[in-house]
């Protein structure tokens, strides 16, 4: 290949943008700086001359670095934002740098004679090291032009996306003395040699590929810039205004041509070297990561959490490499740095939060460990360990039709747990378990407990991809599954070393990488000495994952603390003893047995069906156990009532012994709870209700909801009252539909007996405080902030989303989710509770409520369950009119549109929590 005269590859000098969309002209800079190969023009972001204009001198900086083939345009929405909030009381002023690094966006280009190669010796193609020095000339630079920055009351901070992400971390750590705090968007520090480097790169690399993608067209950058969900296309031009000519793209392929991919390449040791300078800082850090980045992915990740323990993550689900186009991510960055370094230096207690280090390890106790809190709460294990020699049955499972006794459990607990340990599975390690709930998944849950690792439970029900997802967001160390899910792991990449529950032979071993089985780990001796080395309270135990009916299902974190608290709740509350009996069949109960001490059933059934479950499974069930409870799902339970008719007398006997039947996940209507009392006739039948933040916060029993709806007007599902040790309170919803900041607690002492006056009928989302609520949120260190960020009484809270009121007697009433309210010209509107007065007209099967219209003006719209005797579309006149005739006598409510939707979405492990945002798209869509 002939290269191009030195004329292709001129010189220019560093210049302005022109007019772009979203940038301010008075933001743009040209500083020439001394540099290691002589004098360089650089165009830089910097937002002090717009604070100077306002009469403001900045209290803290932010230095900002872009990577390839982005310029400093992809900091102009951060920089925005801290001119719009300068100046606020209370707040730092920031100022933010952003240098567009040379030969990218608008600095100097320099002549060169060569395309960038790899292994090239051309010394006017910069390298790492070089990058790194040009930033430190152009940060002392500017940072001198403010008294103090650096100090204690101006705290600098470094921030990075990319390439920006590495070299920010690398000045960071070599000038610790100068740096209060260190940010990074996606990046990567390190690559092991033994692994391949990313397809995306690798193709880029590839001979001629290499500049042709680069410099010679601007195929690089445009793919690139498709990393992004909702980029407009004035604002993708702006990133390609600088970079028209392959004069003005040479600096894109030299960036490229320096990933270190090979050991021979230039820059291979010092990327090693700064590697483990970055793992030398120790101040605050914050990750924030779009982690569907085809370059940037999971295993850099892993490796940042590594190098800087003390990050706290925000993963941005469902979002790629230019994550920053598409969130709002200043506001997070902004939040954090007020949590971290706030202006009178003691540091809130939301900062730091979520991050890995905070785990107490070793015995450790991290900022999640409540201070003066009960450490006389049980392990989740020790209910097992105190019937270790107890040959009654322990657990039994319907679909292998296998029981096994207490003592069995415990030595198969013991025996795995040991085996872990030995195999090298650390306190701290993530266990995800793919094994369908019954006798397998019990042992290998408390053996992972016992043995310090962390259960992760991403239950089948969220589908293929939600799974993946779920598992790659949580990163174990370890998989334990039956074939099935193994397989699925190998598919799809998931990480973890492999452990099947049952041998397998030896091709299928190798397929799917599996180091030994359950089956050969439960046969190890346990000799009487022998001594687990068990976690402590304030380790984290579990990171169970929500639904997903609501967006991306979030990993939840449960400390064995949290657990100990709900096990007590339990017990307490449903007044469980050695020898209750339990059919588990909904999916979270389902590993708790015993750890209340509870023989537990797993009925014949599928986990993601739960409607799979019939009458005479479950009777089958309760008649193995002589179980005394019953739990299940509301749509299991309408299948069960549903196929009642086929009990056998024997059945109908077993199922008269049951004392209490439970039923949660979702709203169960008063009519299913009737129906449930007809198959258990001298069963209390209770709704209570929770969420996987919260299992069990209140609870009702079918008289509770006949004598709530008798008495009241209210409207919605009622779910009782709170139960012993929770605190509910009120956060009014504004006019605009979000939540206020102000809580009013439905009782001062905590309890249900006096509700304030003040909480009655007041439409609000729900915050919860109790022991045994969640530990925080996984690697989401904003939704977990925004979650806990009430303090009122002193009390941990945790905001629900869950929507409604309390009445009069202090019964609570669940109206929706915060997300789906609908906002009308005449305020905020629940859409549960016109669905429950929708529920109650002839004919209507299930109802959805939304709003179609603008934000604010929004039309009411009716979408009804279609039936034998329903066409998709518009609904029929006649009860169109009974539907709008009842809304508005019952709730004072005009209904614009009543529609029949082809298919009713619910969410698949419950079949029952109705997908309003669909359906609310499929509704505008039919409407026009």
């Amino acid at each position: 290949m002939s290269h191009p005269s030195q004329a292709a590859f001129g010189a220019a000098p560093a210049t302005t943008p022109p007019d772009l969309a979203e940038w301010d002209p008075q933001w743009s800079r040209i500083v020439t700086i001394p540099t290691f190969d002589g004098e360089r023009s650089f165009h830089v972001l910097d937002t002090l001359p717009a604070l100077r204009e306002r009469g403001l001198e900045p209290t803290g900086t932010i230095v900002a670095l872009h990577g390839n083939p982005t310029w400093s345009y992809l900091w102009r929405r951060l920089a925005q934002a801290t001119v719009d909030a300068a100046g606020e009381p209370g707040t730092r002023t920031w100022r933010v740098i952003a240098p567009d690094q040379l030969e990218m966006g608008y600095s100097e280009r320099v002549e060169h004679s060569n395309l960038p190669t790899p292994l090239g010796d051309d010394p006017t193609q910069r390298r790492i090291a070089q990058r790194v020095t040009d930033f430190d000339a152009v940060i002392s630079e500017l940072t001198a032009e403010v008294s103090a920055t650096s100090g204690a009351d101006h705290p600098l901070v470094t921030l990075g996306h990319d390439w920006g992400g590495v070299l920010s971390l690398t000045w960071a750590a070599r000038n610790q003395d100068r740096v209060a705090a260190v940010m990074t968007l996606n990046t990567a520090v390190w690559h092991d040699d033994n692994e391949n480097i990313p397809a995306a790169l690798r193709a880029a690399l590839t001979g001629p590929v290499l500049p042709y993608s680069t410099v010679r067209t601007d195929a690089f950058l445009r793919a690139t810039l498709a990393l992004s969900n909702s980029m407009p296309a004035e604002v993708a031009n702006a990133y390609r205004s600088p970079y028209q000519t392959a004069a003005q793209r040479h600096g894109i392929g030299q960036f490229v041509a320096d990933i270190p991919a090979t050991s021979d390449h230039p820059s291979h040791d010092e990327l090693q070297q700064l590697a483990r300078d970055i793992a030398t800082i120790e101040t605050p850090a914050l990750i924030l990561w779009g982690p569907k980045d085809p370059v940037f992915q999971e295993r850099y990740l892993r490796d940042l959490r590594k190098r800087l323990p003390q990050a706290d993550i925000h993963r941005f689900e469902r979002t790629s490499h230019l994550f920053a186009e598409d969130v709002d991510y200043a506001s997070t960055i902004l939040q954090w740095l007020a949590a971290s370094l706030p202006v009178d230096g003691a540091q809130v207690a939301a900062a730091g939060g979520t991050a890995d280090s905070a785990r107490t390890v070793a015995g450790e106790t991290g900022p999640d460990a409540a201070t003066g809190a009960n450490d006389d709460l049980p392990m989740i294990f020790d209910a097992l360990d105190a019937r270790h020699t107890d040959p009654s049955v322990a657990s039994v499972d319907m679909s292998k039709d296998q029981a096994i006794s207490w003592a069995q459990l415990s030595h198969v607990v013991d025996a795995i747990a040991l085996s872990l340990q030995e195999k090298g599975l650390k306190r701290g390690d993530r266990v995800s378990l793919l094994v369908p709930p019954g006798n397998n998944l019990t042992a290998a849950a408390y053996a992972v407990l016992k043995a310090g690792g962390v259960v992760v439970v991403a239950d089948a029900g969220l589908g293929a991809a939600g799974m993946t997802r779920a598992i790659k967001a949580s990163d174990p160390q370890w998989i334990i599954g039956e074939v099935p899910g193994l397989t699925l792991a190998r598919g799809a990449g998931w990480p973890g070393r492999r452990i099947s529950v049952t041998p397998l032979n030896a091709l299928t071993r190798r397929l799917l990488g599996v180091e030994t089985s359950m089956t050969e780990m439960s046969r190890r001796w346990v000799k009487s000495h022998e001594k687990i080395d068990t976690p402590q309270l304030d380790d984290d135990a579990a990171v169970l994952f929500t639904s997903g009916s609501t967006g991306p299902a979030k990993g939840v974190r449960y400390t064995h603390r949290a657990l100990g608290a709900l096990a007590t709740v339990l017990q307490r509350h449903f007044d469980v003893k050695p020898g209750t009996g339990l059919v588990a069949g909904f999916p979270p109960f389902a590993l708790l047995g015993p750890g209340i001490g509870a023989s537990s059933v797993t009925p014949n059934m599928s986990v993601t069906k739960p409607r799979t479950l019939t009458a005479r499974a479950l009777a089958e069930a309760v008649a193995a156990g002589s179980c005394t409870m019953v739990f299940a799902s509301p749509a299991a339970y309408t299948n069960v009532a549903a196929t009642a008719d086929e009990l056998t007398d024997e059945q109908r006997a077993a199922c008269a012994g049951v004392e209490m039947a439970l039923s949660a996940g979702a709203p169960v209507p008063l009519e299913l709870m009737r129906k449930i009392k007809s198959v258990f006739p001298n069963a209390s039948v209770h709704s209570p209700y929770g969420m996987t933040e919260g299992l069990l916060l209140a609870d009702i029993t079918a008289e509770g909801v006949a004598e709530a709806m008798e008495a009241a007007s209210d409207h919605g599902v009622c779910v009782g009252r709170p139960i012993e040790g929770v605190r509910f309170a009120i956060a009014p919803i504004l006019p605009d539909g979000s939540s206020s900041e102000e809580l009013i607690e439905l009782s001062s002492s905590g309890g249900s007996d006096v509700v304030s006056s003040d909480a009655v009928g007041v439409l609000g989302e729900f915050v919860v405080s109790a022991d045994h609520i969640k530990s925080g949120y996984d690697r989401l260190w904003l939704t977990d902030v925004e979650s806990k960020r009430d303090t009122a009484g002193g009390h941990t809270w945790h905001r629900t989303n869950d929507i409604g009121h309390v009445d009069a007697q202090g019964r609570i009433w669940v109206e929706g989710r915060t997300q789906h309210i609908v906002t009308t010209p005449y305020g905020p509107v629940a859409p549960g509770g016109v669905e429950a007065v929708v529920d109650t007209v002839p004919g209507v099967s299930r109802s959805a409520v939304v709003g179609v219209g603008p934000h604010g003006n929004q039309a009411l719209v009716v979408v009804l369950e279609r039936t034998d005797e329903m066409k998709p579309g518009l609904a029929g006149l006649d009860i169109t009119a009974q539907i709008r005739e009842t809304v508005l006598e019952k709730c004072d409510l005009d209904v614009a549109a009543v529609l029949v939707a082809k298919d009713f979405l619910t969410d698949i492990r419950h079949n029952s929590k109705i997908n309003r945002e669909q359906l609310r798209e499929w509704a505008e869509d039919q409407l026009g």
